[in-house]
């Protein structure tokens, strides 16, 4: 019997061991509400699984559309009532609304105000849930429950009604929502009781500018968990009694119902972007048999899968909390465009089939992508450390569209161009992800793919951006010429943002310089490494700053280096002057070693005070006059330039301050108050920074390289893409402890700020010891390599 005791004990002890070594779920940390004053389309759209089509979430202000394409829109934590629930959340992309409504039906959503009838419902945000994977909240007006969850191609909706003769829902599918902007046609059909089909043409802000021949379509294919007791069609206010099918801009169709008190009513909707068929292909594979209490256990185990893939430990929960709501904003921005059978959207409406793949362990999709301006400087480092296959994935799109095309495309709807800032900074992406070892694609077709993005110039579309490439092969830059206001202005003659295109078309010269070198293209190498320098031609030796040029060769007049917009885009001279992230070193012995770090460091200083951005306006432009601004991607950068130049320890300081200040947890302090937050972009620098690693160079050198900050977390496992574990411990870590005093990795000592990506993929661990004061002595040895 004392054997058996003793068995017992041992067997309990052990499984106490087992389970507090057990990591408990991350979701917890992730609040979506973050941030969600003035945010962006695709931010708030918690019922949806990573990288998904299906991206459902409620809308405040949907239906307003965006006037000038890029403007915060869909769900304001500052508005108090719901106007439906959307599928569709991509960059110009939107579309799909459904509300469940009672009593007198109304079918339009009404104002915001509700001055005005509509069926758009108060809600208390008490009465609120938003997870990973999961969204409910109680309409006031109807007293119904709605819930949304998700797969990646199909979207659920349950709905609670209240004891009630007249139920409704409303499927309001022929408007425009967020980004789409109008829509040229849609139609809608019930196919039998409980099935039912449709389609919305529309035509957005973007696609208009960059791509006019061209089209955002949107298809779904929806079964009903009940038979309506009868169906109403409709076109705006115009209601057809007893007709279960609508067509054109408008179109609607609404469900009725006799409902009993907590009756629930589900509605799956499989969606596509090529046709009605493969929606019902998607709906099939994915949800035929799928109840929405599995459907909602799935998506939050893939969220639990993929976000753990960086499992922080630390007693600091509200760090925990921003690093992953960073993460699953990360995770969430861009969406797949490919159907299960992997067709995807061609421009204009068709339909392609992406090629076999023999890679299985990176199947890529084809996904919907706003630009990548800037996002080398956070979600490609993130890609490569830990979801390499969304890496691939990008990479994939943007040669599929280059084949299809001839042209890469700076942000993408449906293969259409929605460039957005008018440069491609794809080719630079594309040569990371070839550095760092992702190559699930044809690599002699990508050389000759980012080749022409910097080179090619002959019937270039103003989608492809760069429009003044021949101008900035002739000149070696890119010649300034005149334009008032904002307009954005650029042909092969120059543009009026000549400096901002100069440094960033020199900056992406020298990426693919590095792989025109690594395949033995010599010549090619030689003509990209003398563009790689055009960032001297307009560096002014007497202001030690950046300063555009005209085609005479001679420095533009009335030049004052804080105005935005006259030279740069979205910046200054100011911001600007740091954007040789290539050349560090060359950047540093222009200005001056000693004027460098004092210059640097006290724009941080005065940042400081202003939240490291637009201070508290709520504005996605508010930084922009400002001499940093963490809120746009230009100077993402530079706060990691000390470890060029010889102080550390200030690159140490900076970037944990911008993270503690910068960063909020709040609905609307999320990403500083301005909220241009790109699809993840900055969420995703926000986990480079907490973990202490970053590029300055974005991975493109031959051989990529990784700088230190100052870790944030006690210890962070990060499951690499290779399979294998880093893991970051630190000792003494605290929020005035943000100094590195010394470092090992796989306990040698490790005197560099920096180490080779390769080398640090290897996996094991990496320690640093924090302290209060900066060690002066760390980290200078030897400075990153900077020219390769």
């Amino acid at each position: 019997m004392k054997a058996k005791i003793n068995l017992i004990v041992v067997v309990c002890v052990l499984m106490l061991m087992s389970c507090s070594t057990r990591r408990e779920s991350v979701l917890k940390y992730v609040d979506p509400d973050i941030g969600t004053a003035h945010s962006r389309w695709f931010f708030y759209t918690p019922a949806a699984v990573p990288y998904g089509m299906a991206k459902l979430a409620p809308s405040t202000n949907g239906h307003y559309g965006n006037p000038s394409g890029w403007e915060a829109v869909g769900y304001d934590t500052r508005q108090n009532s719901i106007e439906g629930f959307v599928h569709f959340h991509e960059w110009q992309v939107g579309g799909i609304s459904y509300m469940p409504t009672t009593g007198k039906l109304i079918t339009v959503p009404g104002d915001l105000e509700r001055k005005q009838p509509g069926y758009r419902s108060a809600f208390n945000r008490k009465n609120q849930v938003a997870q990973p994977g999961y969204y409910k909240v109680l309409l006031d007006d109807y007293q119904v429950t709605a819930e949304l969850t998700a797969t990646k191609r199909v979207g659920f909706q349950r709905y609670t009604f209240p004891q009630h003769d007249q139920s409704h829902i409303i499927l309001d599918i022929g408007n425009k929502q967020g980004e789409s902007d109008i829509v040229t046609d849609a139609s809608i059909k019930m196919v039998d009781d409980t099935h039912f089909e449709g389609f919305v043409y529309t035509y957005p802000k973007y696609v208009k500018i960059y791509d006019p021949e061209g089209t955002v379509n949107m298809y779904i294919y929806g079964e009903l968990s009940k038979k309506p007791l009868s169906i109403s069609a409709f076109n705006g206010e115009k209601v057809q009694v007893n007709q279960r099918e609508a067509n054109g801009a408008g179109a609607g169709l609404v469900l009725n119902y006799k409902t009993a008190k907590g009756e629930t009513i589900e509605v799956k909707t499989g969606l596509s972007y090529t046709s009605i068929a493969n929606a019902k292909q998607n709906f099939t594979a994915e949800a035929k048999n799928l109840s929405f209490d599995n459907a909602k256990k799935e998506a939050q185990q893939i969220w639990q899968q993929e976000l753990e893939k960086i499992y922080v430990e630390d007693v600091d929960t509200i760090n925990k909390k921003k690093f992953y709501t960073g993460l699953f904003h990360a995770l969430l921005g861009r969406g797949i465009a490919s159907d299960v059978n992997g067709d995807y959207p061609k421009h204009g409406g068709k339909t392609g089939r992406l090629p076999a793949q023999s890679n299985k362990g990176l199947k890529a999709e084809f996904i919907n992508t706003d630009a990548i301006w800037g996002g080398f400087w956070n979600i490609t480092q993130l890609w490569s450390l830990s979801y390499p296959e969304w890496y691939g994935s990008f990479v994939n799109t943007q040669l599929q569209l280059y084949k299809d095309r001839g042209w890469f495309g700076d942000g993408i709807a449906n293969s259409e161009f929605v460039s957005g800032v008018g440069t491609n900074f794809v080719g630079l992406a594309v040569v990371g992800a070839y550095n760092t070892g992702i190559r699930n694609y044809d690599v002699k077709l990508a050389y000759e793919a980012v080749r022409a993005n910097e080179l090619a110039y002959k019937s270039r579309p103003l989608g492809a951006g760069k429009l003044d490439t021949k101008a900035f092969i002739e000149y070696g830059y890119v010649p300034f010429f005149d334009q008032t206001g904002r307009d954005f202005v650029t042909d092969s003659t120059g543009s009026n943002f000549a400096g901002s295109h100069t440094l960033e078309y020199s900056y992406s010269a020298f990426a693919v310089a590095q792989m025109a070198k690594a395949i033995g293209k010599q010549a090619d190498y030689k003509q990209f490494i003398k563009l790689s320098n055009g960032w001297k031609q307009i560096f002014n030796s007497t202001s030690k700053l950046m300063q555009p040029k005209r085609a005479n060769g001679s420095f533009i007049d009335k030049f004052d280096p804080y105005q935005p917009w006259r030279g740069f885009q979205e910046g200054n001279a100011v911001q600007y002057t740091f954007y040789v992230p290539h050349n560090p070193a060359g950047l540093i012995a222009a200005i001056g070693q000693d004027n460098f770090n004092k210059r640097l460091d006290s724009i941080f200083t005065v940042s400081e005070k202003q939240g490291f951005g637009g201070g508290k306006t709520i504005d996605a432009f508010a930084g922009i006059n400002s001499i940093y601004n963490h809120g746009n991607q230009p100077n993402l950068h530079i706060s990691w330039l000390f470890n060029f130049s010889g102080k550390p320890w200030l690159t140490q300081k900076w970037t944990r301050l911008i993270g503690n200040d910068f960063y909020g947890h709040e609905e609307i302090h999320g990403y500083g108050y301005g909220q241009d937050e790109d699809q993840g972009q900055l969420g995703s620098w926000y986990v480079l920074n907490s973990l202490g690693l970053f590029d300055v160079k974005g991975f493109t050198d031959s051989k990529p390289i990784i700088q230190f900050g100052s870790p944030l977390f006690a210890s962070a496992h990060v499951k690499l893409g290779n399979g294998k574990v880093l893991t970051i411990e630190t000792v003494n870590n605290s929020a005035s402890n943000m100094y590195i005093q010394s470092a090992e990795f796989n306990g040698k000592p490790l005197d560099n700020c920096w180490m080779y990506f390769d080398e640090l993929t290897k996996g094991g661990e990496l320690k640093f010891v924090m302290g209060s004061e900066p060690n002066t002595a760390w980290g200078v040895k030897t400075p990153p390599p900077s020219d390769q």
